[in-house]
Protein backbone atom coordinates (compact mmCIF):
# COMPACT_ATOMS: atom_id res chain seq x y z
CA UNK A 1 0.00 0.00 0.00
CA UNK A 2 1.33 3.40 -0.99
CA UNK A 3 1.36 5.96 1.78
CA UNK A 4 0.77 9.58 0.85
CA UNK A 5 2.23 12.33 3.02
CA UNK A 6 0.65 15.68 3.89
CA UNK A 7 2.13 17.28 0.75
CA UNK A 8 0.23 14.79 -1.41
CA UNK A 9 3.33 12.92 -2.53
CA UNK A 10 4.36 9.35 -1.85
CA UNK A 11 5.92 9.07 1.60
CA UNK A 12 9.37 7.45 1.78
CA UNK A 13 9.62 3.98 3.25
CA UNK A 14 12.27 2.72 5.62
CA UNK A 15 14.31 -0.45 5.45
CA UNK A 16 17.14 -2.37 7.06
CA UNK A 17 19.82 -4.01 4.91
CA UNK A 18 22.06 -6.67 6.43
CA UNK A 19 25.57 -7.36 5.25
CA UNK A 20 28.48 -9.29 6.70
CA UNK A 21 31.15 -6.63 7.27
CA UNK A 22 33.99 -9.00 6.36
CA UNK A 23 32.34 -9.51 2.94
CA UNK A 24 30.92 -6.01 2.35
CA UNK A 25 30.80 -3.51 5.18
CA UNK A 26 29.93 0.13 5.68
CA UNK A 27 33.49 1.24 4.86
CA UNK A 28 33.38 -0.70 1.57
CA UNK A 29 30.21 1.14 0.55
CA UNK A 30 31.67 4.51 1.53
CA UNK A 31 34.81 3.78 -0.51
CA UNK A 32 32.70 2.84 -3.57
CA UNK A 33 30.32 5.77 -3.24
CA UNK A 34 27.45 3.65 -4.57
CA UNK A 35 26.90 -0.07 -4.30
CA UNK A 36 24.57 -2.67 -5.73
CA UNK A 37 22.54 -4.58 -3.15
CA UNK A 38 22.34 -8.00 -4.75
CA UNK A 39 22.70 -11.68 -3.97
CA UNK A 40 19.46 -11.85 -1.97
CA UNK A 41 17.87 -15.28 -2.41
CA UNK A 42 15.00 -15.15 0.07
CA UNK A 43 11.56 -14.44 -1.43
CA UNK A 44 10.37 -12.10 1.31
CA UNK A 45 13.64 -10.15 1.31
CA UNK A 46 13.56 -9.97 -2.50
CA UNK A 47 9.98 -8.67 -2.35
CA UNK A 48 11.19 -5.96 0.04
CA UNK A 49 13.87 -5.02 -2.50
CA UNK A 50 11.21 -4.86 -5.22
CA UNK A 51 9.07 -2.56 -3.02
CA UNK A 52 11.87 -0.02 -2.57
CA UNK A 53 11.69 3.32 -4.35
CA UNK A 54 14.41 5.79 -5.20
CA UNK A 55 14.87 8.10 -2.21
CA UNK A 56 13.82 5.54 0.42
CA UNK A 57 16.17 5.28 3.40
CA UNK A 58 17.70 2.16 4.93
CA UNK A 59 19.80 1.30 7.91
CA UNK A 60 23.05 -0.50 7.11
CA UNK A 61 23.36 -3.40 9.54
CA UNK A 62 26.53 -5.40 10.14
CA UNK A 63 25.49 -9.03 10.56
CA UNK A 64 27.54 -11.92 11.97
CA UNK A 65 30.34 -9.58 13.12
CA UNK A 66 29.25 -6.61 15.20
CA UNK A 67 25.49 -7.25 15.05
CA UNK A 68 24.72 -3.55 14.93
CA UNK A 69 23.22 -0.80 12.81
CA UNK A 70 26.11 1.40 11.74
CA UNK A 71 24.84 3.78 9.09
CA UNK A 72 22.12 5.12 6.83
CA UNK A 73 21.92 4.66 3.08
CA UNK A 74 19.66 6.14 0.41
CA UNK A 75 18.16 3.97 -2.31
CA UNK A 76 19.65 5.58 -5.42
CA UNK A 77 18.17 3.20 -8.02
CA UNK A 78 15.28 0.82 -7.54
CA UNK A 79 13.62 -1.88 -9.60
CA UNK A 80 16.81 -3.53 -10.83
CA UNK A 81 17.32 -7.15 -11.78
CA UNK A 82 20.07 -8.76 -9.72
CA UNK A 83 23.18 -8.79 -11.95
CA UNK A 84 24.47 -11.89 -10.11
CA UNK A 85 21.39 -13.89 -11.20
CA UNK A 86 21.79 -15.42 -14.68
CA UNK A 87 18.07 -16.26 -14.79
CA UNK A 88 17.03 -12.67 -14.02
CA UNK A 89 14.36 -13.52 -11.44
CA UNK A 90 15.89 -11.89 -8.35
CA UNK A 91 15.80 -8.19 -7.44
CA UNK A 92 18.49 -5.65 -6.61
CA UNK A 93 18.80 -1.95 -5.81
CA UNK A 94 21.62 0.55 -5.77
CA UNK A 95 22.43 2.40 -2.55
CA UNK A 96 24.54 5.39 -1.62
CA UNK A 97 25.92 6.04 1.85
CA UNK A 98 24.13 8.89 3.59
CA UNK A 99 25.86 9.03 6.96
CA UNK A 100 27.39 6.93 9.66
CA UNK A 101 25.39 6.83 12.89
CA UNK A 102 26.76 8.87 15.78
CA UNK A 103 26.63 5.66 17.81
CA UNK A 104 25.99 2.15 16.47
CA UNK A 105 22.84 0.49 17.77
CA UNK A 106 23.36 -3.14 18.69
CA UNK A 107 20.96 -6.01 18.15
CA UNK A 108 21.17 -6.67 21.89
CA UNK A 109 19.87 -3.13 22.62
CA UNK A 110 17.10 -3.47 20.07
CA UNK A 111 15.95 -6.84 21.43
CA UNK A 112 16.00 -5.50 25.00
CA UNK A 113 13.69 -2.60 24.19
CA UNK A 114 9.96 -3.48 24.38
CA UNK A 115 9.14 -0.59 22.03
CA UNK A 116 10.88 -2.52 19.23
CA UNK A 117 9.44 -5.98 19.93
CA UNK A 118 7.48 -5.99 16.65
CA UNK A 119 10.40 -4.86 14.50
CA UNK A 120 11.09 -7.31 11.65
CA UNK A 121 14.75 -7.48 12.73
CA UNK A 122 13.54 -8.97 16.02
CA UNK A 123 10.63 -11.11 14.76
CA UNK A 124 12.28 -12.39 11.57
CA UNK A 125 15.91 -12.43 12.61
CA UNK A 126 17.18 -14.26 9.52
CA UNK A 127 15.57 -11.82 7.06
CA UNK A 128 18.34 -9.93 5.24
CA UNK A 129 16.16 -7.06 3.94
CA UNK A 130 13.51 -5.87 6.39
CA UNK A 131 10.99 -3.05 6.43
CA UNK A 132 10.70 -0.62 9.35
CA UNK A 133 7.78 1.54 10.31
CA UNK A 134 8.43 5.30 10.47
CA UNK A 135 8.06 5.01 14.26
CA UNK A 136 10.70 2.25 14.46
CA UNK A 137 13.01 4.31 12.23
CA UNK A 138 12.71 7.39 14.43
CA UNK A 139 13.10 5.35 17.62
CA UNK A 140 16.32 3.69 16.42
CA UNK A 141 17.66 7.07 15.27
CA UNK A 142 17.02 8.35 18.79
CA UNK A 143 18.94 5.40 20.23
CA UNK A 144 21.86 6.29 17.93
CA UNK A 145 21.94 9.87 19.16
CA UNK A 146 19.87 11.52 16.43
Amino acid sequence: MTKINDAGTEAPRYWLLKSEPDAYGWNDLVAEGEGTWDGVRNHRAANNLRAMKQGDKAFFYHSNIGLEIVGIVTISQAGLTDPSDPEGKWAAVKVKPDRKLKRPVSLKEIKADPALADMELVRLSRLSVAELTPQEWDYVLGMAGG
